[in-house]
């Protein structure tokens, strides 16, 4: 097995948390790749969009910030507020193995390897190559590996996680309940969990429009209680919420 220097360290110990690693791991990019090539069927608008070759490249600095803070409100916090939220939510120690899902160029991933450490491990992982290879390019902690695989079918074994952040993804998954399964069965007792996504609220009209445009886009509309409640349905509890816009954030800890 030959994995590439700069990233070897953080990619072998990504490989023993696998449930089955591969006999052949594919690491020719700098991440460890879990799947076929990118498949030719439909995308959601999106999901194209994540997966094209000109977004990854303004994604951190311009794409994200501008459409976060459009969707959070004007009183929204901002990318730094995202992160604050997201580390207050995880409650990160010196040591965690943390899990960034759809971390596209990597930019909170970084952030909480500086919050795990030296002993730590953060692992990105996205199902978009050209995220990744932006990831891997602006990357240069060996606590940080990458990965490309399915959310709906986490690879890791079970209880294997300290942490698992999902920021600005789960309303473009195809299967975010399944995901939620695998989250709630790959993270440890007393882990820690942190969400961002949509959130309908307003009046009827408004959520009338927001729903026609989710339709439009492929961006699921999720309700205010509807992703608490999933959570305490899959073993969660200490769940904490706070909305923005038509976005929320949402904290919960793995029942022990």
């Amino acid at each position: 097995m030959s994995l590439p220097s700069d990233h070897s360290g953080a990619l072998e110990r990504v490989l023993s948390l696998l449930a089955t690693p591969p006999a052949a791991p594919d690491t020719r990019d700098g991440y460890l790749d879990l799947l076929p090539p990118e498949s030719t069927g439909r995308r959601s608008l999106a999901q194209a969009l994540m997966l094209s070759t000109p977004v990854p490249a303004v994604y951190e600095r311009w794409w994200r910030p501008a459409l976060g803070q459009l969707a959070k409100g004007v009183f929204g916090p901002t990318m730094r507020g995202e992160r604050d939220i997201a580390l207050d939510y995880l409650d990160l120690a010196p040591g965690d193995t943390v899990l960034d899902i759809a971390c596209g160029p990597g930019n909170f991933t970084r952030e909480f390897a500086r919050a795990v450490g030296e002993r730590g491990l953060a692992i990105g992982l996205d199902v978009s190559p050209t995220m990744l290879r932006r990831a891997v390019t602006d990357t240069d902690a060996d606590t940080v590996g990458y990965l490309r695989a399915d959310a709906a079918d986490l690879p890791f074994a079970d209880a294997s996680l300290d942490a698992v952040c999902c920021f600005a993804a789960l309303h473009l998954f195809d299967e975010p309940w399944t995901a939620l399964d695998r989250i709630a069965v790959v993270v440890k007792p007393g882990g820690r969990l942190a969400l961002m996504t949509t959130c309908a609220r307003g009046p009827s009209p408004v959520r009338g429009v927001s729903g026609a445009l989710a339709g439009a886009t492929g961006i699921r509309m999720f309700g205010v209680a509807e992703l608490a409640d999933a959570l305490a349905a899959r073993g969660f509890a200490e769940v904490r919420q706070r909305l923005d816009g038509v976005v929320q954030f949402v904290g919960a800890v793995r029942r022990r």
